[in-house]
Order: structure tokens, then C-alpha cells, then sequence
């Protein structure tokens, strides 16, 4: 085994530095899914395993959570890790960060991409420099990288969400959702199904806005005020991100609303208890964060060292969570959302 090695580097400052241009467009070329990007460099099997995580921001506590389970996994394989990653997110604001590692040498490269495709040209690059690239939480095009970790289908994630709202505001009235950007990949899809979701077997709800707090907190949180202010019927909000659902909840919580318009959608268990035990939010879901890393090191490390290529029906083994397959297009499903309540918060610490 070897030691791991944990660096965190992230700012303006750093992209000055190295000196890296930010330039992006849409995918030129990629390989498909499965493909190890040719050339030679830090991803030829056999070398050490030296992985770079890259998150949509840095200072996001549900990031911080996954980079956490990411780094757990790099030291029980014995390699190297290193976090690196923007103050914002935004569509081209990772490309710096994909750009030096593949300039270092990084055998393996974990991103959750800002936007599907103006990172594609970079992650080319980096593939065609021998580093394999695993997107986890929210992916890239296809053709733009080797593997995608899956939280859960959009498809689950979507009705979860729909059957928690529906059954706190008992199945009628408006309700709003509270996203992170909107060029986000998975809150878009995830998004276009809970309209299906409410279309298909909710009439009696009305969905009356979609607002962006681009993962920020003290946007989501003014977001969160105006919806109230401009929908005075509203009975519920969704927010399928960490960041906005606990944002949204800290302003219920000292408002005239507590308890009267009910919110749901995705956060951690750490960040929510309060406004669980206070009656806040009566429920709300969400995957473990720190399996998704750790899971997707372990698949980086798999395509690193040449046990598999990315190809659909490709198996290996990811620790603790056992034996994982990677389906079509490249994807490896973590597995089912989680519904958190009061019976159950206090189990859990992330």
C-alpha cells in the first residue's frame, strides 16, 4: 500500500500561477465511453494510482462530503489524491483545473461537471494525454468521458421528490422549485421529470415557478424570499440541491411560514436536523455522498489500472460496497434515494 496524499487547491490565484488559459467549446472528438483516450501518461496501467477530484465548487458541504468518501478509497488502494476546484460554479470554470492535471501527469481524473459540454474539449485533451476521466453527481456528455457514477436514476430521484411534496401539501395546491444553476445537467433532468412526475399523476398540483440560486446560499436564500412574496397561495417548495433546500429552510425557519409551506427535495442529514427537529421540514432524500466518491475512486482506479475499460457489462470490486457494473453508456449506479424524517436523522452523520 501506498501512502495517500491529499492536497486542496482552488482560486484565481492558482489559475495565474500555472499560467492556464480558460478556454472551452463543445465536445470535438471525444472517444466513446469505455475508450482509454490513447496516448501515454499518468493513466498507463500499472502505475501508481494518482487521482484528482474536481467538484462543481469548493466550500459546498455536500462536495466536501464526497471528496471525503474519494479520499477514504484512495487510501485503502494506496495512491495519491488531490481536491482542486473554483470558488464558483459556472459552465468554464473547470477547465484550468482539467487542463494542469493532465499537464501533472494525474492518472485519473473525478469531475462533476457545471455544464454537459463546454468542458468537453478539455476532458478530450486530458483523455488523449492517457488520464481516465469518471464524472460523478452530475455527468458530461457521453462522448466526453470513460465513466459516469450515478447517484440514482433521474428517473427515482425525480418521484421521490414529487411523493414527498405531494403528500406534505396533501396532493393540491402551488408549489415552486428552487434549483442550483441553470445549466446544471442533473438538476435539468431531474427538473423535466418531476414536471412529468406532477403532469402524470398530480393535476392538483401547480407547478408556478423554476428559480435559480446557483448553488449559492445567500442567493437561494433571496430566491426563497421572493417566491413567497410573489406566490402568496404557495403551499410547498422543492429544492434538489444541498444548498438550496438548506437555505430555503433557514429562512422558513424564522419566518411566518414555518410549519404552513412545506419543503423537500435533496440535503444532508448534517445540515437539515435542525430544521427537522424544529418542524421545518417534515422530510426530505438524498443519496450518501461520501459512497458516491468513494465509489467513484474506486471505479477510477479501476479504469487506471486496466481491470476494465468503461465497456458496458464491465465488473469491479469498490471496498465496502461490494461488486458494481457498469451499465449502458458507461454508467455505474450507486443505487436508491433515501428518505430522512425525525424517526431516522439522528442515525446518520454526514
Amino acid at each position: 500500500m501506498f501512502g495517500m496524499k491529499r492536497a486542496r487547491r482552488g482560486g484565481v490565484a492558482v489559475a495565474l500561477a500555472l499560467g492556464v488559459a480558460l478556454t472551452a467549446a463543445g465536445c470535438a472528438g471525444g472517444g466513446s465511453a469505455g475508450g482509454d483516450g490513447g496516448g501515454a501518461g499518468g493513466g498507463d496501467a500499472g502505475g501508481d494510482v494518482s487521482i484528482v477530484m474536481l467538484p462543481k465548487n469548493l466550500g459546498n458541504p455536500y462536495f466536501d462530503t464526497s471528496t471525503g468518501g474519494a479520499e477514504e478509497a484512495v487510501a485503502e488502494i494506496g495512491g495519491t489524491f488531490e481536491e482542486v476546484g473554483p470558488s464558483e460554479a459556472s459552465p468554464t470554470s473547470q477547465v484550468q483545473y482539467i487542463q494542469t492535471a493532465a499537464q501533472q501527469g494525474a492518472g485519473g481524473l473525478i469531475v462533476s461537471a457545471n455544464d454537459p459540454s463546454a468542458i468537453c474539449d478539455a476532458l478530450d485533451e486530458a483523455r488523449g494525454a492517457g488520464v481516465k476521466v469518471v464524472t460523478f453527481d452530475s455527468d458530461t456528455n457521453v462522448e466526453c468521458r470513460d465513466l459516469f457514477i450515478n447517484q440514482a436514476t433521474s428517473e427515482g430521484i425525480a418521484r421521490v421528490q414529487v411523493e414527498l411534496i405531494a403528500e406534505q401539501i396533501g396532493g393540491e395546491g402551488q408549489i415552486a422549485i428552487l434549483s442550483a444553476s441553470a445549466n446544471a445537467t442533473n438538476q435539468n433532468a431531474w427538473i423535466e421529470l418531476m414536471e412529468e412526475e406532477l403532469a402524470a399523476s398530480y393535476p392538483d398540483i401547480e407547478l408556478v415557478e423554476v428559480a435559480y440560486g446557483d448553488d449559492d446560499d445567500q442567493t437561494s436564500f433571496d430566491k426563497t424570499a421572493a417566491l413567497l412574496q410573489t406566490y402568496p397561495e404557495l403551499k410547498g417548495i422543492v429544492s434538489p440541491t444541498t444548498v438550496g433546500i438548506a437555505a430555503a429552510a433557514r429562512y422558513l425557519s424564522t419566518s411566518e411560514y414555518q410549519g404552513t409551506v412545506a419543503l423537500t427535495g435533496l440535503g444532508t442529514p448534517n445540515q437539515m436536523r435542525e430544521y427537522v427537529e424544529d418542524g421545518t421540514v417534515t422530510a426530505f432524500a438524498l443519496w450518501n455522498p461520501a459512497d458516491l466518491g468513494y465509489l467513484a475512486a474506486f471505479a477510477t482506479a479501476a479504469l487506471i489500472n486496466g481491470e476494465i475499460t468503461g465497456a458496458e457489462g464491465d465488473t469491479f470490486e469498490a471496498g465496502k460496497l461490494g461488486s458494481y457494473e457498469v451499465g449502458p453508456d458507461g454508467t455505474v449506479l450507486l443505487g436508491d434515494p433515501f428518505v430522512f424524517d425525525a424517526d431516522n436523522i439522528a442515525d446518520f452523520d454526514f
